[in-house]
């Protein structure tokens, strides 16, 4: 694949799921996945010469994706405050469903940087053999933590711990 012919197409592909991973990194804060994701766009198209076909060019660009959001996380120490709506998207949801949304969210903050790439990149269902080539696990070891992380959400939404 030319990166450099297709970056439209790469980018009307992958733009919203990067997007919505750099959401969850952003605990809901629009703003900063703004920011985030056109960082990310801006080093793909800067590094396209680099890709070397070793991985799929989906896993090349959720890596960048998730390596910036964790990059700027890390340089600026800051943690993102989670916005009272997540989404203004989801005005037609019912209340129930969005304070579900917003415990998950709260929920998914409280977890170290690796399980939160994991979790955020099985949400927007990325295939697993994708995730561990991003995250350099072996798929049953993805499947495993996948498991515990969401056994551990679901007491964290339902128990609030």
């Amino acid at each position: 694949m030319d990166i450099e012919k297709d970056f439209d197409t790469l980018y009307q592909q992958h733009s919203d799921k990067v997007y919505r991973l750099c959401l969850g990194y952003a605990s809901g804060n629009n703003e900063i996945a703004q920011e985030w994701h056109q960082q990310t766009f801006i080093k793909i198209w800067n590094h396209r010469k680099s890709f070397q076909q070793r991985s799929s060019i989906s896993t090349w660009i959720y890596r960048i994706a998730v390596n910036t959001c964790l990059s700027d996380l890390r340089k600026t120490k800051k943690t993102v405050p989670l916005k009272e709506v997540l989404m203004e998207d989801f005005k037609d949801i019912d209340e129930n469903k969005d304070q579900n949304i917003q415990k998950m969210y709260a929920c998914i903050d409280q977890l170290n940087h690796q399980n939160k790439t994991l979790i955020l990149l099985e949400l927007e269902e990325i295939p697993q053999e994708t995730i561990a080539d991003t995250v350099g696990l072996q798929h049953g070891t993805l499947r495993t933590r996948l498991s515990r992380i969401r056994k551990s959400l679901l007491k964290c939404i339902t128990n609030g711990k």
